[in-house]
């Protein structure tokens, strides 16, 4: 096994001769970002006329190996084969790197070695550019050096890999698939307790997002329940309102400690704001216990006060009567949120869920024990399904990373593929 820089052995994002004699109008396959995945989630159904391919946008053929060149989508190993296309020919984001194999490089090969971590790494350390936005230059490619075998070598070994890791990937997907029937059951799970499923007796519930409720169970305008309020931002311009902050204040920036619906409470915030900005805006200070909903940019989640908190504009609240449990009230909000979002969200990039629509929120109310017995049964059974997933997250990484140490063994010769045995370096 030789040793050789990637240059002598590939085109590092070489024009494309097959694109320039299509004619104008000819369609030709686009891959934007979120399309460039490895093996079977490759999309290449997206195609654009040549004629609105903008100057600059990648040009790529059959056959070229495709690394995303920006942060973190380099880093997430999602280097791709370019399959067979109409035409051989392809376009797509201004953010990857084309490689195109010469004779004495298979592209199979090309394509596990620049998927191994040693090449990442190397990668991720000569990225340039601000936090956010760092690419992986062109000079680092071509000046590579990779493991070379001889053809015939790399030709076994893409062949191992190309078994080995379709065999770990379908391994994964049933995983994957088992993540996304344990989320269904959650959610099926919180949505049956909350519209009393368990009961026998039953009635047209009156509301958009459950068919029948336990026939003693009333349906109650929220308000009737629930002090409903709002908050505010600080005005930025008096930077005296910013000194001192001792106010934990939700913002959207706090809805990823809910986007799972694992946690309930709210107890931690990024930003604090003071006693003079609170005095000299409309934002309030709610009491512990209060349930907040995030009403723009990442509708539909909620969560309960740890502490007495303020919120940004970005929220609605409820302050529940002595009718209403909090934690039930947020069960509620989180089996309805499809139907919230659905129904009631406007908007096409960001969605908004305005006040007057929440205003007009009803709910079921069973008594207020059996609002907290409901409540314990939701936890009880959550428990034991985020346990199961959990476990699987944790086999699907060490999968991955048993993946990686594979290619990663294979390309550089310290793996013999015809026997599968490590052998020493």
């Amino acid at each position: 096994m030789s040793e050789v820089r990637l240059r002598y052995v590939a085109d590092v994002n070489p024009p494309s001769r097959l694109f320039e004699k299509l004619a104008d109008d000819a369609d030709v396959t686009f891959l934007p970002m979120e399309a460039v995945w490895p093996g079977q989630r490759l999309d290449t159904s997206r195609t654009r006329p040549k004629s609105s391919v903008a100057v600059g946008y990648t040009r790529f053929e059959t056959g070229d190996v495709l690394v995303p060149k920006i942060t973190p989508t380099f880093e997430a190993a999602r280097a791709v084969l370019v399959p067979d296309l109409p035409g051989h020919v392809g376009t797509g984001t201004t953010e990857l790197h084309v490689l195109r194999p010469m004779q004495s490089l298979d592209a199979r090969f090309l394509l596990y070695t620049v998927n191994t971590h040693s090449f990442l790494k190397l990668g991720e350390a000569e990225m340039y550019g601000v936090a956010g936005q760092k690419r992986v230059p062109d000079e680092f490619l071509r000046d590579l050096r990779i493991d070379l075998p001889p053809l015939d070598d790399q030709h076994r070994i893409a062949d191992f890999l190309d078994a080995e890791t379709v065999r770990m990937d379908r391994l994964a997907a049933m995983q994957i698939r088992t993540l996304a029937t344990l989320q269904e059951r959650r959610e099926a799970g919180v949505h049956a307790e909350i519209t009393g499923g368990r009961h026998q007796d039953s009635r047209e519930s009156g509301l958009a997002w459950a068919k029948t409720l336990p026939s003693r169970w009333q349906t109650v305008k929220l308000g009737f329940l629930a002090r409903m309020g709002s908050g505010h931002t600080p005005s930025r311009s008096h930077p005296e309102w910013w000194m001192d902050c001792t106010i934990p204040w939700i913002t959207t920036g706090e809805v990823s400690q809910v986007r799972d619906d694992r946690r309930e409470v709210i107890s931690k915030t990024r930003e604090r704001i003071s006693e003079l900005g609170l005095a000299n805006s409309a934002a309030e200070l709610h009491p512990k216990g209060t349930v907040v909903l995030c009403r723009t940019a990442s509708a539909g989640y909620s969560g309960v006060m740890g502490h007495n908190m303020a919120t940004s504009q970005d929220f609605v609240t409820w302050t529940c009567g002595p009718r209403l449990d909090p934690f039930y009230l947020l069960w509620c909000l989180r089996a309805m949120r499809q139907d919230l979002l659905g129904r009631l969200a406007m908007g096409s990039t960001h969605k908004t869920i305005y006040v007057p629509d929440l205003q007009m929120l009803r709910i079921p109310l069973p008594e207020l024990d059996e609002q907290r017995e409901i409540v314990t049964r939701i936890r009880n059974v959550n428990a034991r399904i985020d346990g199961l997933v959990d476990a699987i997250n944790t086999q699907l990484a060490l999968l991955a990373e048993r993946r990686q140490a594979l290619i990663t063994a294979a390309v550089t010769g310290q793996m013999d593929v015809t026997t599968a045995r490590r052998v020493n370096a």
